[in-house]
C-alpha cells in the first residue's frame, strides 16, 4: 500500500478526522482511507453526470428538432373509438 502525507491541515479539518475516528471506534487512518474512498467516488460520480461540448451540442440539437415536431392530437386517440371513455387499469 502506497503512503501518503497530508500537509498543511487546518486544526478544524484534522479534528473533525479525529472526531469521526474516536466516534466510529476506528483510527484516524482508517476514516482518512474511508473519506478518501467517498469523496473520490462523489468527484468521479459527479463528472460522469457531466455532458462533455460535444454530447451537450448533441442534446441541444436534438431538443431542438424535438421542438418543432408539431403537436399531433390525433396520436393520443389511437386504439380509441369516438365517444367511448378509456377503460381504467
Amino acid at each position: 500500500m502506497t503512503d501518503l502525507v497530508l500537509r498543511d491541515l487546518s486544526p478544524e479539518l484534522a479534528g473533525r478526522l479525529r472526531r469521526l475516528a474516536e466516534a466510529q471506534g476506528i483510527t484516524t487512518h482508517a476514516v482518512l482511507v474511508e473519506v478518501l474512498e467517498q469523496g473520490l467516488r462523489a468527484c468521479e460520480d459527479a463528472l460522469r453526470r457531466r455532458l462533455d461540448a460535444e454530447e451537450e451540442d448533441a442534446l441541444r440539437r436534438a431538443i431542438s428538432a424535438l421542438q418543432q415536431v408539431p403537436d399531433d392530437p390525433g396520436f393520443g386517440l389511437i386504439g380509441r373509438l369516438p365517444g367511448i371513455p378509456p377503460q381504467a387499469g
